[in-house]
C-alpha cells in the first residue's frame, strides 16, 4: 500500500491535515485566474457524502409525518474538453467522457440508485444561464440522466471563487454568485454572500499552491423550494499551471417552509480534484472527428423507459411526462400547445385503426364536439403494425386537432391520443408521429383482472 502513488485529492488533503510548510514571506500581489480556450482539457474526480433528515409534507387533516432519515453518496469521474467560449471568455460548450457516475441515496426505507448508461457516456454540454444542458451524439438520454449532469458541478464556473483582482496573502473578497449557485444548485441567491480569503501558499509535490478558504450562508429558491445553505470550505489553486485543482466543502442544506421554518436538513461533504492539460484520446481532434457537437432534432431526443409498465419511446424536449396512472402515460408540451396520452394494452385489447376511430368519434360526439374533418385510418409507411388517423373538431368555440395512432406489437399494443392546438398542429403532429413510431413494448402485457 505504501508503495502506491496517492491520488491528487489525497495528497492535497494531507497537505492540510499534516500542516505542510507555508510560504509566509511578503510577496507581490498575484492574480489567481484560470483561463479557458477551445481545446483545453482536464480530468475531474468528485466524491460526495450526505446525511440528514427530511419531513414529508403533511396531508390536510392528518398528523405531521415523522422525519425520514436521508443518506447518500456519489462518485463521478470524467474527462472534459472545452469547445466554445462566449465573447467574455466564459465556457459555453464542452465535450465530456464519463468514466464513472454512480449515485446512491436512501430516504427512509426507499433506496435509490442512478447512473448514466455506458452507451451515452459521451456527452456535449451546453452552458446557458448558469445551467448545463447535455445531449449525447450517440443516443437519446433520459430525464434522469440529464438531471444527474445538470446537478453536477460545472468546474469552469468555480473560477468565481477567485478574485478578479491581484491579491496577497490575507486579502478577502466576495465570491461570484454564479459560483455559489453552481455549488448549491440554487436558481438564484436572494440573501447572503460567501466570503473568500487568500490563506497561504504551500508546496505540494514541489508545486506551489495557493490555499483559498471560503465561507458564508445564502438563501434562495431551489428545485425543492426555498432553501438556506451554509458553506465552509477551501480550494487549492496551482500557481504553476494556473488552475483550480482541488475543492473541499462542508455544507448544511436547510429546506424551509412558507414560514421559513426548517422542515429538513442535510449535511454533506463535497471533494473535487482536477488535473489539467490531460490528453484523452476520445476527446482529441481525431476522436471527435465526424461527431455532431451542435444540437438538433435527433440528438436531443429523450428516452422514456418504464420497465414496470413495459413501454419505452422517444420524445422531443418540449414534451415532459406529467403523469403515470395505471397503464397510461401523459405528456404535456412545455408551451401548453398540446397533450399526449399513451395507453398500454395487452394484444387482445389493442384496437385496430377502425375500432379506435369508432371509439374516439363516439367519445367526442358524446362531449358535444363538432367534427369538422375525419380522416380515415391508414397504415403508417415503414412502421409495421402502426395505424394513424386524424379528427379535427371544435368544442366550446375552440378548434383543435386530435391525432391518433394505434400500434400492435407481439407482446402488447399502445394507443396514442394527442390533442393539439390548431395553430401549432402541423409541427406538433410531426413530433407525435415520432413518439408513435418509436414506441416499443418491452414485456408481455397481461390481461387486467
Amino acid at each position: 500500500m505504501f508503495g502506491q502513488k496517492l491520488p491528487q485529492w489525497a495528497i492535497l488533503l494531507l497537505a492540510v491535515t499534516t500542516g505542510s510548510p507555508a510560504v509566509r514571506a511578503a510577496e507581490e500581489p498575484r492574480r489567481l485566474r484560470e483561463t479557458f480556450a477551445p481545446g483545453y482539457q482536464y480530468h475531474v474526480s468528485v466524491r460526495v457524502e450526505i446525511t440528514g433528515t427530511l419531513t414529508p409534507p403533511a396531508e390536510k387533516g392528518k398528523p405531521v409525518p415523522k422525519p425520514l432519515d436521508v443518506r447518500g453518496d456519489s462518485a463521478i469521474e470524467y474527462d472534459e474538453r472545452v469547445l466554445d467560449l462566449d465573447a467574455k471568455g466564459v465556457v459555453t460548450k464542452t465535450a465530456r467522457i464519463c468514466r464513472r457516475i454512480d449515485f446512491q441515496r436512501t430516504v427512509g426505507d426507499n433506496k435509490q440508485e442512478a447512473t448514466i448508461r455506458p452507451a451515452v457516456r459521451r456527452l456535449i454540454l451546453l452552458r446557458h444561464n448558469n445551467q448545463e444542458v447535455p445531449f449525447s451524439p450517440d443516443g437519446p438520454l433520459t430525464w434522469g440522466e440529464i438531471d444527474q449532469v445538470r446537478t453536477d458541478v460545472f468546474t469552469p464556473a468555480l473560477v468565481g471563487l477567485l478574485s478578479s483582482e491581484p491579491v496577497s496573502v490575507g486579502d478577502k473578497w466576495t465570491a461570484a454568485k454564479s459560483a455559489i449557485q453552481e455549488l448549491t444548485d440554487m436558481e438564484r441567491i436572494e440573501e447572503g454572500e460567501v466570503m473568500c480569503r487568500f490563506e497561504q501558499i504551500v508546496t505540494v509535490e514541489k508545486r506551489r499552491q495557493a490555499r483559498v478558504s471560503f465561507s458564508g450562508t445564502v438563501r434562495g429558491p431551489g428545485e425543492d423550494g426555498t432553501t438556506q445553505q451554509k458553506l465552509d470550505g477551501f480550494l487549492y489553486f496551482d500557481l504553476e499551471s494556473n488552475h483550480v485543482n482541488y475543492v473541499s466543502l462542508k455544507g448544511v442544506h436547510s429546506l424551509l417552509d412558507k414560514d421559513n421554518k426548517e422542515v429538513g436538513r442535510v449535511e454533506g461533504r463535497f471533494v473535487l480534484s482536477r488535473q489539467v492539460n490531460t490528453r484523452c484520446k476520445e476527446l482529441s481532434d481525431e476522436g471527435l472527428k465526424g461527431v455532431t457537437t451542435e444540437p438538433n432534432a435527433d440528438n436531443t431526443l429523450l428516452l422514456y423507459d418504464n420497465p414496470e409498465l413495459g413501454v419505452q419511446f422517444l420524445h422531443a424536449r418540449r414534451w415532459r411526462v406529467s403523469g403515470v396512472r395505471g397503464n397510461q402515460v401523459t405528456l404535456d408540451s412545455a408551451d401548453g400547445a398540446g397533450g399526449v396520452l399513451l395507453t398500454v394494452e395487452p394484444p387482445s385489447r389493442t384496437p385496430t385503426g377502425a375500432q379506435f376511430l369508432a371509439e374516439s368519434r363516439a367519445f367526442l360526439e358524446k362531449q358535444k364536439a363538432k367534427l369538422a374533418r375525419v380522416e380515415q385510418p391508414a397504415a403508417v409507411p415503414g412502421a409495421a403494425g402502426l395505424e394513424h388517423f386524424v379528427i379535427e373538431a371544435e368544442m366550446g368555440g375552440q378548434g383543435f386537432v386530435m391525432d391518433y395512432y394505434t400500434c400492435k406489437q407481439r407482446d402488447g399494443g399502445v394507443v396514442v391520443a394527442a390533442r393539439l392546438g390548431k395553430e401549432d398542429a402541423a409541427a406538433l403532429q410531426k413530433e407525435v408521429e415520432r413518439i408513435a413510431r418509436s414506441v416499443t413494448v418491452t414485456k408481455k402485457i397481461e390481461e387486467r383482472k
